[in-house]
């Protein structure tokens, strides 16, 4: 049986995937240039890397769009699922200074996560989608609380909200600011992961996670009504 993911097994979603890239490449480089961002937070990125660490960016899925502007160009290693999706994102934020490796909590996450280990251990940040590749959407799946203990490197966890949007019809309900919108980003201080956690532990910090995340959602809220 192929390894191929089935959706490359025809040329119509090929030809699909193409035309989003070709559309959505220029959308977003044209838009970025138009959002006004207020960010609260932001320079912990700044100061875990001046402490010799490198983060692990945490993120929901529904976000990815204005999360490629506003931190575009940084080398952020970020995990795409292997479906069509996934290939269509891939391949957007790389012609935004990011890398990727393929996998998810459904296919490829073992080995996905272990690449990113490795990446991160010869120096590169990485990022995940946590609700991804299906959701629910807003429910951490373990992967970037499993890479922050093995490293041993902080979680930075952010959520960005704006003064006007599109919202796509889609599980994750992902926000396209609209030109010339303002843009909140609020990014929590480094969240860390002990090198012992057992599976309990584990798993309340991912609880622990999704509950900052939540509380970031409420914060850039309220960031947009200074």
């Amino acid at each position: 049986m192929s390894d191929t993911p089935g959706w490359q097994q025809s040329a119509s979603k090929r030809r699909q995937v193409a035309l989003i890239v070709g559309v959505a490449t220029p959308l977003v480089a044209t838009l970025g240039r138009t959002w006004r961002f207020t960010s609260e937070g932001a320079e912990a990125y700044e100061q875990v890397l001046a402490a010799g660490e490198r983060p692990i960016m945490a993120f929901w899925h529904g976000r990815i769009l204005p999360g490629i502007a506003f931190w575009r160009d940084r080398g952020i290693v970020v995990m795409t699922s292997e479906n069509f999706d996934g290939e269509w994102i891939s391949r957007v934020i790389e012609r935004f200074g990011f890398s990727v490796v393929r996998g998810s909590s459904s296919r490829g996450g073992a080995k996905a996560l272990v690449q990113m280990k490795r990446l991160m251990q010869q120096g590169n940040p990485t990022a995940f989608t946590i609700d991804g590749p299906r959701g629910p959407a807003e429910r951490a799946q373990p992967g970037a609380v499993w890479l922050a203990k093995a490293t041993g490197q902080p979680i930075l966890p952010f959520h960005m909200e704006s003064t006007s949007a599109w919202h796509a019809k889609s599980w994750d309900r992902t926000q396209v600011p609209k030109p010339f919108a303002r843009v909140a980003v609020a990014v929590g201080p480094p969240f860390r992961v002990a090198a012992d956690a057992d599976d309990a532990a584990l798993e309340q910090r991912r609880l622990d996670l999704e509950a900052e995340l939540q509380r970031l959602k409420l914060r850039s809220a309220a960031l947009l009504e200074r």
